[in-house]
């Protein structure tokens, strides 16, 4: 049976809707350099991933889009793990409980830094969508293009999975994407969509290290668990539903 958004891109395909709807992407090659110096806060290492003593994770169970944001905006820019490390002042367009804390003279810890953040991301990333149902790959995308330029600008690709020629064509472009070092945020779930989680990189063996928030780890997956729907053993959720990739 299709998901909801497969259900969506073979409708959409059947119309021709998708062809009109936006010109080819780019080559991942062409899209900006991104910033120099960069401090990301995902290692390579599998496993799971901590900073100040903290586990990277989402901190509730609405926010695994916002942690895949903030891993993605501090891979970008350094300021952004900056901030996150209190090594620069909170604005007020980032860090707000930061500030609060700031000027009632408490130390702020990485973990309240990096919650308040998720928070603040999660705020930003949903204005037109109600918070308790997460984010939209749509509201996602916003996001990264109006507070992560360094970045580089996102689409959104969705996914029919019960398709071999879709599935095998976002696949290689999630490849591309990262072959040329680029992450990409994955969207999984069951029927509907539920989970984000991010594509690093892939290893010598060819699985891709993929972060997933809920555990705070780095994982391998292994691809071929993608097109037998059997995913929810490294993720959480069988089946791909869209992809954001770099444009």
């Amino acid at each position: 049976m299709r998901t909801v958004v497969g259900m969506a891109r073979w409708a959409g395909s059947r119309v021709g809707r998708a062809a009109r709807r936006r010109p080819p992407p780019e080559p991942v090659a062409r899209v900006r350099p991104l910033a120099g110096g960069r401090h990301p806060l995902l290692s390579d290492r599998l496993g799971e991933q901590r900073r100040g003593g903290v586990r990277l994770d989402q901190v509730d169970g609405t926010t695994c889009g916002s942690a895949v944001l903030v891993a993605l905006a501090a891979w970008a820019d350094p300021a952004e793990t900056a901030r996150l490390d209190g090594a620069e002042p909170a604005t007020a367009a980032t860090g707000s409980g930061a500030a609060v804390g700031a000027r009632a003279g408490v130390a702020i810890g990485f973990g309240a830094r990096y919650d308040a953040r998720q928070r603040e991301v999660h705020r930003q990333s949903t204005r037109f969508w109600p918070r308790a149902l997460g984010t939209t790959p749509w509201g996602m995308a916003r996001w990264l293009r109006r507070y992560a330029p360094a970045a580089g600008p996102y689409h959104v690709r969705l996914v029919d999975d019960r398709s071999a020629a879709d599935l095998d064509d976002a696949l290689a472009q999630v490849r591309a994407a990262l072959a040329a070092g680029r992450p990409v945020p994955l969207l999984v779930g069951a029927l509907v969509p539920r989970h984000y989680v991010l594509a690093l990189g892939v290893q010598g063996d060819g699985r891709w290290r993929v972060y997933e928030p809920a555990s705070g780890e780095v994982r391998a997956l292994d691809v071929r668990l993608v097109r037998e729907r059997r995913l929810a053993p490294v993720l959480g959720f069988d089946r791909l539903q869209a992809v954001l990739l770099p444009s």
